[in-house]
C-alpha cells in the first residue's frame, strides 16, 4: 500500500501559541464532492474511500494496490458546508488577520469538483431568492464571524476588500465602475507583488458585504453588483459553469489607534485575509473545449503548471540558494507571499469521486500533498507605535534646531539682551 502526504500541521495545534517567526506548514484539507446525478445515472463507481478523518485511500482500476494519502483533514461527500468550515480551522486564520497577519485560503482542484461551492456556496435560482444559510460557503460563514468580532473590539477597526480575477494572464478589476480593463502588477520591497490602481471598497455591514457575492448572481446592479456577474464561466462537458478565470476577493483589516488619529501620517495597522478561487484543471480533451475556450483552458493550465513548479521548488531543502520562478504567471506573483512567504495559507484540495476522473483526482491529491509540505514563516506588520515616536524625535530635533538658528540671530541683533537672556536661564 503506497502512502503519500502527511497529517502534520494541525492549524489549531500549529498556531495556537502564536506563528510569529516559526516555520508554519501549509494546511490542507481535502474535501470528496458527492458522485452527481449524470455520474450515478451513467452507473459509474466511486475510486475513493475515506478512512477517519484524515486518510483517503484511491482504488485504482484492475485490483491494484490502494493508494493512501493523509492531509489535515479529509472530508466525503456526506459532511456539510458548516463541517467544512469547522474542520477547515478558518476562525484561527481570521484570529492571526486580526492580529495584522497576512492569511489565505485558496481551493483548488479539477473543474467541476465543487471548488466554488466549497468557497461561496451555490448560485441563487433567482433574482430575489437568497441562497439558504446552510448551503453559505466558507467565505460568507468567516465574514459572518468576522463582523460579530469586529463589533466587541475595543479599537475602531475598518473593514475593506477588494476584488479582482486572471482572465488569460490579465488581472481584471471585478470592482471597478466601468469597463474592467487590464492592470499592471508591480513589486516593491515594501509591499512585495502588488495589482496598481485596484480598487477597494470599504464596507461597514455583512449585508454590503453580501452584495458583493450573492446579488450580484442574481442581475442586480448596485454598487457591489460588479463582481461575481464579471467573472469569465462558460459550459463544458464536465461543468456547466466552469470558471474560466482566477479570482482573489482580499479583505483589509484596519485598526485605528489613538497615536493613528493623532498623526495622520501614520498609517492603520492590521491584516488581511485573501480569498482565492482558482480555475479548475482540465483535460481538453474531456472537457470537448474548442476555439475560445481551448484558449482559456490552456492558460488555466499554463498558470497551475507554474504555481506547482514554484511549490516543487519550495520543497528543495536548498531553496535559500534556489531562485523561485514567481514571476513566471500573473498567478504565482499575486501568491508568493502566501506560499514563500511571511503569510499563513489554508489549501482546499476538492475532487471527483468518479472513476472516470480518477486520473486529474490523482494529479490534485499529488499536488495537494505536495503543497502540505511547503513552509512559511508568518510574520506580523511591525507596530505603528513605532512611527509616531520617530516622528517626535524628529519633530524635538528640527525645534532644537530652530531654537539654536534664533539664538544665533539675537546674538547679532542685541549681544548685550542675550547676554543678559542667557543670565536669566
Amino acid at each position: 500500500m503506497e502512502e503519500r502526504g502527511s497529517p502534520d500541521g494541525d492549524p489549531e495545534l500549529n498556531l495556537d501559541q502564536g506563528p510569529e517567526g516559526l516555520e508554519t506548514p501549509i494546511q490542507v484539507v481535502l474535501r470528496v464532492r458527492p458522485m452527481s446525478t449524470a455520474e450515478l445515472r451513467r452507473g459509474e463507481q466511486s475510486a475513493l474511500r475515506c478512512s477517519g478523518t484524515r486518510t483517503l485511500h484511491v482504488r485504482p482500476p484492475g485490483g491494484a494496490q490502494d493508494v493512501v494519502f493523509r492531509f489535515s483533514a479529509v472530508l466525503d461527500a456526506s459532511r456539510t458546508q458548516e463541517d467544512v468550515f469547522q474542520a477547515c480551522g478558518v476562525r484561527r486564520l481570521g484570529e492571526l488577520a486580526l492580529r495584522g497577519f497576512s492569511c489565505t485560503v485558496f481551493t483548488f482542484g479539477q473543474t467541476g469538483s465543487g471548488k466554488t461551492y466549497t468557497l461561496t456556496g451555490p448560485r441563487p435560482q433567482g433574482e430575489g431568492v437568497p441562497v439558504p444559510p446552510s448551503l453559505a460557503g466558507i467565505m460568507q460563514r468567516t465574514f459572518t464571524w468576522l463582523l460579530e468580532q469586529v463589533q466587541h473590539l475595543g479599537t475602531p477597526t475598518t473593514l475593506h476588500a477588494s476584488y479582482l480575477e486572471i482572465y488569460n494572464e490579465k488581472v481584471r478589476d471585478l470592482l471597478s465602475s466601468g469597463s474592467p480593463r487590464p492592470l499592471p502588477v508591480r513589486w516593491n520591497k515594501t509591499r512585495g507583488f502588488y495589482v496598481e490602481q485596484l480598487r477597494v471598497v470599504e464596507f461597514g455591514s455583512l449585508g454590503a458585504l453580501m452584495e458583493l457575492l450573492q446579488m450580484v448572481r442574481s442581475g442586480s446592479r448596485s454598487f457591489f453588483s460588479l463582481g461575481l456577474s464579471r467573472r469569465r464561466s462558460s459550459a463544458h462537458t464536465l461543468n456547466q459553469t466552469s470558471s474560466r478565470s482566477h479570482a482573489l476577493l482580499t479583505l483589509y483589516i484596519n485598526h485605528h489607534t489613538q497615536m493613528s488619529h493623532m498623526d495622520p501620517r501614520v498609517p492603520p495597522a492590521g491584516g488581511k485575509l485573501c480569498f482565492v478561487d482558482l480555475a479548475g484543471s482540465e483535460k481538453v480533451a474531456a472537457t470537448g473545449s474548442r476555439g475560445e475556450l481551448m484558449l482559456e483552458a490552456n492558460s488555466i493550465n499554463r498558470s497551475l503548471l507554474a504555481l506547482g513548479h514554484c511549490i516543487s521548488l519550495l520543497l528543495d531543502p536548498h531553496r535559500k540558494q534556489s531562485h523561485i520562478p514567481f514571476r513566471d504567471s500573473k498567478l504565482t506573483k499575486l501568491l508568493a507571499d502566501s506560499l514563500g512567504g511571511r503569510g499563513v495559507t489554508l489549501m482546499v484540495a476538492c475532487v471527483s469521486p468518479s472513476v472516470q476522473c480518477l486520473p486529474e483526482t490523482l494529479s490534485t491529491l499529488r499536488y495537494a500533498s505536495r503543497a502540505q509540505r511547503v513552509t512559511t514563516r508568518p510574520q506580523p506588520p511591525k507596530s505603528p507605535a513605532i512611527k509616531p515616536t520617530q516622528c517626535l524625535e524628529t519633530e524635538i530635533l528640527q525645534l532644537q534646531e530652530e531654537n539654536r538658528r534664533l539664538r544665533s540671530q539675537l546674538v547679532q541683533i542685541d549681544p548685550k539682551g542675550m547676554n543678559s537672556l542667557g543670565s536669566g536661564l
